[in-house]
């Protein structure tokens, strides 16, 4: 036999009159009509099988498959009850889970002011950040790990059909170099006069290396080191050891009396900015207010 379908409403009624015993009150307390609730009732008697209460003129009792059934009920409409209230909380995001991939520029500089304005807003949802490179980014969004990514275009994965980008923004790039260079007081920059200076790359898998190189081609710089972090960059080039070029999202890094940072003016140099998910099936409540925050709130940082 299929397994009858048992509505909050009907558990409600059933609990009711098993506690009141008395039809006019049950139904009272339920805000049903007298009616309407016998009806409600009876209809729980047909789905289960049989019948739950004894009644006559003077008395309501439970029958022995009523009492049975009572504690079943009571679990049965708790469960439902926390099940819906659980719901309700992620849906309102009082509650919630949202992982977020982004390129080591975006998740010290950008997003830090982005998720204190998000956890004001719904102190209840957990923020996950991974702070990867391009590809790792959109790899955790691609495996599923990661709800949406903020990464660089260009790179490998980014135009894959199971993913859907959206483009933010572009970045311009600027050269970092000491504020005694003689590049920080020159008229006007070009690659061509920065190519003969020492010059510290990120490595050839960060979106700045790629960037730079597309740009660049055929020029070589005089690279005499090749990092990971900007804040090695930042240091090696305090140090006199070398300039270099990044991009304005990343100049929160160089913000050092002792360094100057110029803007290039060339067209071709810059770095697109992409917003990551997968193609197929919705992101969460929580996850979709952050997505649509990031969305909102990056066309207001200065790009120039």
């Amino acid at each position: 036999m299929a397994a009858p379908d048992l509505s909050t409403r009907s558990l409600r009624a059933f609990l009711a009159l098993a506690e009141l015993r008395n039809f006019t009150r049950a139904a009272q307390a339920t805000h049903l009509s007298q009616p309407a609730f016998s009806a409600l009732i009876r209809s729980l008697e047909d789905a289960v099988g049989t019948r739950l209460f004894d009644r006559n003129t003077r008395s309501v009792q439970l029958t022995p498959e009523g009492r049975l059934f009572e504690p079943s009920a009571r679990q049965l409409l708790a469960d439902t009850t926390r099940a819906l209230a659980d719901l309700a909380d992620h849906v309102e995001r009082r509650k919630g889970r949202v992982h977020v991939a982004a390129l080591p520029s975006l998740a010290a500089g950008w997003l830090p002011a982005l998720f204190a304005e998000y956890r004001a807003a719904w102190p209840g949802v957990t923020i996950a950040l991974s702070d990867l490179l391009s590809d790792a980014c959109i790899d955790l969004v691609r495996g599923g790990q990661a709800d949406f990514a903020l990464a660089a275009a260009g790179l490998r994965g980014s135009d894959s059909a199971e993913l859907h980008t959206r483009v933010l923004g572009s970045e311009r790039f600027h050269l970092v170099c000491r504020a005694d260079h003689p590049l920080a007081t020159a008229p006007r920059l070009t690659l061509r006069q920065l190519a003969p200076w020492p010059f510290i790359h990120m490595t050839r898998n960060s979106s700045v290396r790629q960037a730079l190189e597309a740009a660049l081609h055929p020029l070589q710089m005089s690279t005499v080191l090749e990092v990971e972090q900007l804040a090695t960059v930042m240091g090696m080039v305090e140090a006199g050891l070398g300039i270099s070029v990044v991009p304005t999202l990343t100049l929160y890094q160089f913000r050092r009396d002792t360094i100057v940072t110029r803007v290039l003016p060339l067209p071709a140099l810059r770095r697109r900015m992409l917003l990551v998910r997968r193609r197929e099936g919705s992101l969460s409540a929580a996850a979709q207010a952050l997505y649509d925050m990031v969305v909102q709130r990056f066309p207001l940082l200065s790009m120039s």
